[in-house]
């Protein structure tokens, strides 16, 4: 695969424009990546993924519960989470918009 230079500010208008809460944005065996974005007050309705998870907190502010551990988290947040552990944020405050990355490449 040959270098790829991508805007999130593209990437998250044309998740808006398709009305999806997430948009995969890039794909390759080794990983995937793509953004999330909820509203504030909004329900995170995901299940446990089967690949690690990494994500960058792009804007927004609310609580993330991974496993054991909650927390807040707020723009330049870097969290990864394990294959299998239940993970959900919560009491949003402001749109939370978090870059994703997937390894190896999130299956469907």
């Amino acid at each position: 695969m040959d270098t790829r230079f991508l805007d999130l500010a593209d990437i998250d208008a044309a998740r808006a424009r398709q009305g999806m809460a997430y948009l995969e944005c890039l794909r390759v065996p080794a990983m995937s990546a793509g953004v999330y974005t909820l509203p504030a007050g909004a329900l995170d309705t995901q299940s446990p993924h089967r690949q690690d998870e990494v994500y960058y907190v792009v804007r927004g502010r609310a609580r993330l519960r991974a496993g054991a551990e909650d927390r807040p988290v707020a723009p330049g947040a870097l969290i990864f989470v394990a294959a299998g552990v239940e993970h959900r944020f919560y009491d949003i405050e402001e749109e939370l918009c978090l870059l994703v990355l997937f390894a190896p490449a999130e299956s469907a």
